[in-house]
């Protein structure tokens, strides 16, 4: 890793074909500007009022930057709500499950719905993420990936991607783990990285809009339980 990038191997797009169509070079990304634009616009008063509870609930900001990998294996810090107390890290594994005691009260609610994800619009419309697109891991995941693994870094990351529906019960399947970390790394990344890389050669509006229709069925379905998580990273401000 070099100037916050990692680097990409050569011919690293080679193994997937990647559709090249006016809706990859230029019709995703206006729909996520346009997209992103208006959801800021109509949900700000929705977001300053969570702000607002994070700040008044928890001790600590209302929101958390985390380091990413994005497209071309360029870092960039994604935003979301803080939905666990502050330096979590130091109190329990990198990555939180079903039933973390460091996980908020209102993270509790949050992170099953993932509102807390509702920031990254603003990662959008800078053009560092996409609505659908292989969410983006942290850098030091991503040093381990394969070559083939490192072709999800050729498009742009997203808030919602295919291995998002396939795990949105994610944190129940790691509370069933003692070595989080392990089975992170041997198990559900590696499933994961399998149906992103498929995403690659199915890109296309229809695809792109079938799976933002299925990711808010399936948060309209989801109810908040218990020391919900959803499996995501750890992170001293969240």
């Amino acid at each position: 890793m070099a100037g916050g990038s990692i680097e990409l191997t050569d011919s690293r797009a080679q193994d997937i074909p990647f559709p090249a169509g006016f809706y990859q070079q230029w019709g995703k990304r206006i729909l996520d500007c346009a997209a992103a634009a208006l959801g800021l616009l109509l949900l700000g008063p929705l977001l300053l009022l969570i702000a607002v509870l994070v700040r008044l609930t928890s001790a600590g900001p209302a929101f958390y930057l985390q380091q990413r990998v994005g497209k071309g294996g360029r870092e960039f810090k994604i935003i979301k709500f803080r939905s666990m107390e502050v330096d979590a890290e130091r109190h329990g594994p990198r990555i939180t499950s079903g039933g973390d005691a460091r996980v908020t009260p209102l993270g509790r609610i949050l992170r099953p719905l993932k509102i807390d994800e509702l920031p990254q619009l603003w990662n959008v419309l800078k053009g560092e993420m996409s609505l659908v697109g292989p969410r983006p891991e942290l850098p030091h995941y991503v040093a381990g990936y394969t070559r083939q693994q490192r072709q999800v870094l050729t498009i742009r990351p997203g808030i919602t991607d295919p291995a998002a529906l396939a795990y949105r019960r994610e944190e129940d399947l790691l509370a069933r783990h003692a070595d989080l970390e392990t089975f992170y790394r041997q198990e559900v990344l590696p499933g994961k990285l399998k149906l992103n890389l498929a995403y690659l050669g199915q890109v296309s509006f229809a695809r792109d809009l079938s799976l933002i229709l299925a990711t808010i069925k399936a948060l309209l379905v989801s109810s908040p339980r218990r020391g919900a998580g959803h499996g995501d990273h750890c992170d001293p401000r969240k």
